[in-house]
């Protein structure tokens, strides 16, 4: 990526970021009043940082760590905001891990789940561009046959990527759709697969079920498959994203995390507050709807921009 490319997808970062850090520079620039980093200013920090929706457990841990480097020394506003992303960053460095495609034989199986309308069959097309961008061959499987709207969306993706895509009719069985998919992919050699599956959770037990048939079946051609099960989380959903981070994770055994929807209204704090509770990979992040607005997780920038300082 140049220099000018980086520079334009920081600003982007920012202006996805823009409400969260916003609030948390208001409500930090307010804390800072006193000379010292006392246990009064340490709790109007904590506070400051779960009103952001970074989560109790992540405020907590970030509050400790500022009391052990920082506790009864003077302190500005710019140090403060500074010494918070420091801790946001260490809390996401372990979680940032890019999706690589790394199966052996091939393809790579990439479920992809999430609800309806969190933006999964977006980040499905700019998981295939980017794939492609990086010389993999790919391949999409329109699994969610409960929608025919859905299968319309992504045989519509699929073209405008230059992607071939397998799909059925509506109401189809989804697992019939996967199986194709994979002996198509396998013996034309792709690389990397990536199904979309049904985003409804009305139902737990059925989507659960349905989940469970499709590994079946992908048992019986790859026993290593699926290779990731990836959730793609709305971020203007703020906290209620991490119930939907649980439940998948028990209906479907994610893997790993996307985050989607990342404009000035999302409250992207709730992406420090899932890493802090389920410590899942988080892949990429997504700020926009243009193809090339999906791009691996930077846990610094993302953490500098939350904080107001970067």
């Amino acid at each position: 990526m140049s220099e000018t490319q980086e520079r334009s997808w920081a600003e982007r970062l920012f202006g996805g970021f823009r409400k969260t850090s916003e609030r948390l520079s208001e409500n930090l620039t307010g804390v800072v009043g006193t000379a010292k980093l006392d246990d009064a200013t340490l709790d109007d920090v904590e506070d400051a940082l779960i009103i952001s929706d970074l989560g109790p457990a992540a405020a907590k841990r970030i509050r400790d760590k500022l009391a052990e480097k920082r506790f009864g020394l003077g302190i500005t506003e710019r140090e403060l905001k500074e010494a918070v992303a420091e801790e946001i960053a260490a809390i996401l460095r372990p979680v940032a891990k890019p999706l690589e495609i790394t199966a052996f034989p091939r393809p790579q199986v990439i479920l992809v789940i999430g609800v309806n309308g969190s933006g999964k069959t977006t980040t499905i097309a700019k998981l295939a561009h980017w794939l492609t961008e990086d010389d993999y061959g790919v391949m999409l499987a329109a699994g969610d046959t409960f929608r025919a709207a859905a299968i319309g969306q992504l045989a519509t993706w699929a073209e405008r990527v230059g992607v071939p895509i397998v799909k059925g009719p509506e109401g189809g069985d989804p697992a019939s759709i996967v199986f194709d998919a994979v002996k198509e992919a396998t013996a034309t050699g792709i690389d990397a697969l990536v199904v979309d599956t049904a985003g409804r959770l009305q139902n737990k037990r059925e989507l659960m079920e349905e989940l469970a048939k499709i590994r079946r079946v992908l048992g019986r051609l790859n026993p290593e498959a699926p290779h990731d099960v990836i959730l793609v989380l709305d971020a203007t959903n703020g906290q209620n994203a991490l119930s939907q981070i649980e439940i998948f994770k028990e209906v479907a055994g994610v893997t790993g995390l996307v985050m989607t929807k990342l404009d000035g209204t999302a409250r992207g704090g709730v992406l420090v507050a899932a890493a802090e509770q389920f410590g899942l990979p988080i892949h990429a992040i997504g700020v926009g709807e243009k193809l090339d607005d999906l791009r691996p997780f930077d846990p610094d920038l993302v953490a500098r921009v939350i904080a107001g300082v970067a």
